[in-house]
């Protein structure tokens, strides 16, 4: 941010710079080699980052082992070790020593030292005026982690659009430093990711990693045409990267997703495997790994998938042991990291046999990226569906609820970590920011003990399964607006997960001070929260390789066999019975329609209050956005554009799920209103989607492609065609409608269009004290509100379980109900919530939802 944008924005917060209040010459940075912590060798880069930042502003620096040695007029900062403290905390302490002013930079630990010493970097660079102000910290700062592990995974899918910057040396550097400066402390680098299954494969360049890094003696395996200059010139890349993040004091976790090396049915892949067989696969994988592990000694951990996907057939445990004993031959102390879908007990304890840190990573919202809290149940279609065959052995059948979410990963004996992986389903293209949101999701991620997350980075699967095309990865048509590299317009974004990730009460000038206005920061907040609510609350496919809300492909509403690529979702396969990602708090529209007509709501949120949320983010991202209009530069139009995409997004979908209902309603009825309340609905939804096509056509390219199938690539202007199909459709029942003079169905109508909003203010409830083997009772009182009726929700915290309910008794304005002891006394933790009632047709869930759309929905009881 320049000077003059960052007074304007403290001031339009009301704030002014602080003064500079001596008369410096200049800044000494002391950082003692011999002290246990400035004296590492991460600290001491991270000092050589605040020079630069310092220099770079006009500021004269020098460093020192000691502030004895400092200029007698200098600012000093002085890095040193923080005793007792929490491992990467760090505290910003301002001081004075023999007449200077000083500030210390006290640190746990070398992480610390880092994220102490590049937020004043950081500060200096987004300062106005004087950059020495920015150092003139007015009382301490104390910060310390939330999350053990704050990850972004960044993969290898496309030979055309990943191998330039996969060999850019001079892009790793800053972009390593980007992630450091925002407090993430893992990286995962991922190759073989760019396929699920091994058919078709056009594009097998990191396919089969190994071949592509080294040649492994006593085997003849290579990747054929591929030359061995080349392969030696990846390892040496790999080496390179892995380094260059342990300079900083990050994790280096190299993904390694796919074990597999037969292409099946295809017959114009760019490269093959040679010299492998069943005979010698794992035995090759094995030695290869552990050759990839001791030529990259910064490597500190290995990401697996191990379920059917990988190419090896599930529940083949000997492979695995082989490969994993990859791991322990390297040497060394490696994280074995496990990718949940299809995991069971016997692969987990394989991994634990090596004697390894172990972790688990499920995915957080299937595929996507949900609101933040985990759902509280998943679809009907990841039930257990009994006993499987074949490569998909355990994710396609009594393990099928790995798939998309954690499973009965929770139970609290056990001996591994949980770390939760967001996966781009929901968003890949757009700029996504909002600290609010973004602090949730950090508390999510201590859920029942868990470890943290790693978060799938912008642009994730760009080019996959051979569709990468030449260009900048960004896909802007107007090349002005593309960055040097990619990650650069999305700074931002890393910026917010980050500092969150790390501190979800992080002060909030640490994200201004990256805006360029307050009204930008609020319309990007606002817009941001969009896409996530609409994954979880309607969802007809929870695979990123189907649904893409971003560039939306139509499903219908009419004809379920009309270009119609939803094939997980329930029959008949149409709009408005696609079920939510959260069916346990929120109803599909079918379902809402049917409590309608019957005259008995649930407490579930409907699809009419999803639209009105949907509306009032958009509206409050409009109003935000109009008070942008003097913002000019490459990077604030990049920034506003993203915005409005999002707005009218949301304002999309609000009028979809409105006619949605609608329309169900006519499907039951056959009434013309509520085929006619459809269609104008379903009309307003169509031309908003005109206008994202008008605003991204010449500022995107034609064709965007993060996958080979229609719905994987081109762009919105491509999705009108099935909308007016659609429509014609929907126009073409209107001969047949009747009217239908119905109390339910006029009421329904009106619901239809109805403003709702949910006021839980008037219910008290106090979490109750949990142990194993107790039964656990529970209250909830409501005051000036007259309940008739309380049910009591309660399920362990496991995805393969159904929620039971029970009746809760009253007493007065309370009332009663207990979990037993025969379900509490149980190695998972229980979660819970209310519904309440004061009549047939008014409901809600208790906690339900904050009015941000942060809160927990749920109580959780750990024993």
């Amino acid at each position: 941010m320049s000077s003059i944008k960052r007074r304007n924005f403290l001031g339009a917060l009301g704030c002014a710079p602080l003064a500079w209040s001596q008369s410096g010459t200049g800044v000494s940075i002391v950082a003692s080699s011999r002290d246990p912590v400035a004296g590492a060798a991460p600290t001491q880069w991270a000092t050589r980052e605040l020079q630069r930042a310092l220099t770079d502003a006009g500021v004269s620096v020098s460093r020192h082992e000691s502030i004895a040695e400092a200029g007698a007029n200098d600012f000093c900062i002085v890095a040193t070790a923080m005793t007792d403290a929490h491992a990467e905390s760090f505290r910003l302490e301002p001081s004075k020593s023999a007449g200077r002013q000083v500030v210390y930079a006290r640190a746990a630990d070398a992480r610390g030292a880092v994220y102490a010493l590049l937020e004043l970097a950081d500060r200096v660079r987004h300062a106005s005026g004087n950059p020495l102000a920015a150092l003139d910290i007015a009382k301490p700062i104390a910060e310390q982690p939330l999350n053990p592990i704050r990850s972004i995974q960044r993969m290898f899918c496309s030979d055309v659009e990943d191998k330039p910057w996969y060999h850019d040396r001079d892009m790793w550097p800053p972009y390593l430093s980007m992630l450091a400066t925002q407090r993430f402390n893992r990286f995962q680098l991922s190759f073989g990711i760019g396929y699920d299954f091994l058919r078709d494969v056009t594009d097998a360049y990191f396919l089969f990693a190994y071949p592509f890094l080294l040649d492994v003696p006593g085997y003849h395996v290579r990747a054929a045409n591929l030359p061995d200059a080349e392969r030696d010139r990846n390892l040496a890349m790999l080496k390179f990267i892995s380094d260059e993040t342990a300079a900083r004091g990050l994790h280096f976790q190299l993904g390694v997703w796919m074990h597999g090396y037969q292409w099946i049915a295809s017959p114009h892949p760019n490269y093959t495997i040679e010299g492998l067989n069943a005979a010698n696969h794992a035995a090759y994988c094995r030695d290869a790994l552990a050759a990839v592990l001791k030529a990259c000694p910064a490597i500190q951990g290995v990401t697996f998938r191990i379920h059917g996907e990988s190419g090896v057939a599930e529940g083949n445990y000997d492979f695995w042991k082989t490969v994993f004993d990859g791991v322990r031959l390297s040497g060394r102390k490696l994280e074995i990291d496990m990718h949940a879908k299809g995991i069971d007990q016997n692969m987990i304890d394989t991994a634990l046999a090596t004697g390894m840190p172990v972790k688990v990573s499920p995915k957080f919202w299937a595929e996507h990226m949900g609101m933040p809290y985990h759902q509280a149940d998943i679809r009907q279609q990841e039930m257990p569906k009994g006993a499987a065959t074949g490569l998909m052995a355990l994710s396609a059948g009594e393990r099928s609820f790995t798939r998309y979410g954690y499973g009965d990963l929770m139970r609290e004996d056990r001996k591994y970590g949980v770390l939760h992986r967001i996966w781009p389903g929901t968003q890949r293209l757009l700029v996504w920011g909002d600290p609010v949101t973004a602090a949730a999701y950090s508390r999510a991620f201590t859920f029942c003990g868990s470890e943290g997350a790693e978060v799938m980075e912008p642009l994730s699967f760009k080019g996959r399964r051979g569709s990468g095309l030449a260009g900048n990865r960004t896909a802007y048509a107007e090349q002005s607006l593309a960055p040097r590299w990619d990650w650069q317009k999305y700074e931002y974004t890393y910026r917010v997960w980050g500092r969150h990730l790390y501190n979800p009460e992080a002060d909030p000038d640490q994200c201004r001070r990256a805006m360029p206005s307050p009204a930008a920061e609020r319309a990007l907040a606002n817009a941001s929260r969009i896409l996530p609510i609409i994954t979880t609350t309607h969802l007809p496919s929870a695979a990123n390789n189907t649904y893409w809300p971003e560039i939306y492909t139509n499903q219908p509403m009419v004809d379920p066999r009309q270009n119609n690529p939803y094939t997980d979702t329930q029959t008949p396969k149409t709009f408005q019975n696609a079920s939510p990602l959260d069916p346990q708090l929120f109803s599909r529209g079918t379902e809402f329609v049917d409590e309608l007509l019957k005259g008995e709501r649930s407490g579930k949120y409907s699809p009419i209050e999803v639209a009105q949320w949907l509306e009032d983010l958009a509206a409050a991202a409009q109003n935000n956005l109009a008070q942008t209009a003097s913002l000019r530069g490459v990077e604030n139009k990049r920034l506003l554009a993203d915005v409005e995409i999002q707005m009218n997004l949301g304002r999309f979908f609000a009028a979809k799920l409105r006619a949605g209902v609608r329309y169900a309603l006519h499907e039951r009825t056959g009434d013309r209103a509520a085929l006619e309340g459809a269609l104008e609905g379903y009309r307003e939804a169509r031309a908003i989607w005109a206008r994202i096509v008008s605003r991204t056509t010449g500022l995107y390219v034609a064709d965007i492609t993060v996958g080979e199938h229609p719905w994987l690539r081109g762009h919105w202007a491509d999705r009108l065609p099935a909308i007016d199909e659609d429509i014609a459709a929907m126009a073409a029942r209107m001969d047949s409608a009747k009217v239908v003079d119905d109390p339910p169905v006029r009421a329904a109508l009106e619901e239809a269009a109805a403003h709702p909003k949910r006021d839980l203010s008037a219910f008290r409830h106090k979490p109750a004290h949990f142990q194993s083997k107790d039964g656990v009772a529970l209250e909830i009182a409501a005051e000036g509100v007259k309940l008739s009726a309380a049910r009591l929700f309660y399920r362990h915290v496991n995805q393969a379980e159904r929620w039971q309910s029970a009746p809760m008794q009253a007493r007065g304005s309370s009332f009663h109900g207990a979990i037993p002891a025969a379900y509490s006394d149980s190695p998972f933790p229980l979660q819970y919530y209310f519904e309440l009632r004061t009549g047939p047709t008014q409901a809600w869930l208790y906690p339900g939802f904050a009015p941000q759309w942060t809160a927990q929905p749920y109580f959780v009881l750990v024993g």
